[in-house]
Formats: structure tokens, sequence, C-alpha cells
């Protein structure tokens, strides 16, 4: 009798361990995950937000073959970092406009309803922007990952750019940036 008692005192110290070590570890990655994209502002440096035509800030992205239309607010600067939109799309403020020279950025989370068609860009796709003013046409140049702190994709550029910026690679930790060229 007695060694049934330390078989099953024996049994539950384990159940107890396991239980202890499984809802520690699910909060340990609940944590991580936290610290992605998800929720995070995107950091920016050297932009500045003011002075900008309201005319031409994005209202909408379509990508036709992505089966992607979704809306794109302003993200304001706001101590160093751009808002991000739990249910839009999100064009940085200070960014590039459509039809002017520069780099527009427009980023939103990798999640169904938002960016996650991103993963099955491919060259030469076509990006419709819409402004309150006009459409414009893109077509992807190029397509990569770099790390959340390769903030030079978001840099002003010399000719007229989209970047479209979301999360990639194994919990959130790479960016997937999709770049498009002006198409007429």
């Amino acid at each position: 009798m007695n060694g049934k008692k330390s078989k099953l005192g024996l049994g539950v110290a384990l159940l107890i361990i396991g239980y202890l070590l499984f809802t520690s570890k699910f909060q340990e990655r609940v944590s991580v995950l936290g610290t992605s994209f998800e929720g995070e502002p995107v950091e920016v440096r050297g932009l500045d937000d003011s002075g900008y035509d309201g005319s031409l800030v994005p209202q909408r992205i379509v990508i036709p073959k992505l089966s992607l239309d979704l809306e794109v607010r302003e993200a304001k600067i706001i101590n160093g970092y751009w808002e991000v939109f739990a249910a839009s799309g999100a064009w940085g403020s200070g960014s590039g406009l459509p039809g002017q020279v520069g780099n527009q950025v427009i980023f939103a989370h990798a999640k169904e309803g938002l960016f996650l068609p991103l993963k099955n860009a491919k060259i030469a796709d076509i990006i419709y922007v819409l402004t309150p003013i006009s459409w414009y046409k893109y077509e992807v140049s190029e397509i990569k990952e770099v790390m959340p702190n390769q903030t030079e994709i978001i840099a002003p550029t010399n000719d007229e750019t989209l970047t479209l910026y979301t999360c990639s690679g194994f919990r959130d930790t790479k960016r997937l940036i999709i770049i498009a060229k002006r198409a007429i």
C-alpha cells in the first residue's frame, strides 16, 4: 500500500511540474510573439511628416492577382515611430506620395484581411494605389526579406517607388518587402 501511495504522489507531482513548465513556456511564447511587428510601431529615422499634399495620401491599395483590396490610413510619426493599425493598412506619413518622386511606404500586419497575401506576390504583379483624386498603377520589381532593424528600406528614393512592408519569417522575426515602380 505504501508503494502505491508513493507512486501516486510521484505521478501527481510530475503532473503539477509538467503543467507549470507548459504554462510558463506558453507565456514565454506569447511574450515573444507580442514583441514582433504585432502591435509595435514602425521606427522612422530622418523623415519629416509636415507639409505634404493631403489629396495625394493613399486611401486604398488593390493587388488583383492576390485578391487584396485594403483600406489605407495615414500613420503619423509619434516619438520617432509610425503608428500601426490593427484593421487597416497604413501609409507612413513623411514617406513619398503617389505620382511624385520618393519612396511611399504602405504597411500592414501579415494577417488574413490585411497583408498576409503578400507572401504570394510575384515580380511583375500590378498594384493600384487610390488617392482622393486618382488611381496610380505600380509593377512589382523586387521582393525580399530583411531584418526589422534594416530601416534603410524605407529611406527616400530618387524615383517614384512604392514599398510594401509586413512581417515574415519564423515568429515574425523578419520583414517582407515588396518594391514596385510606377507603371504607365
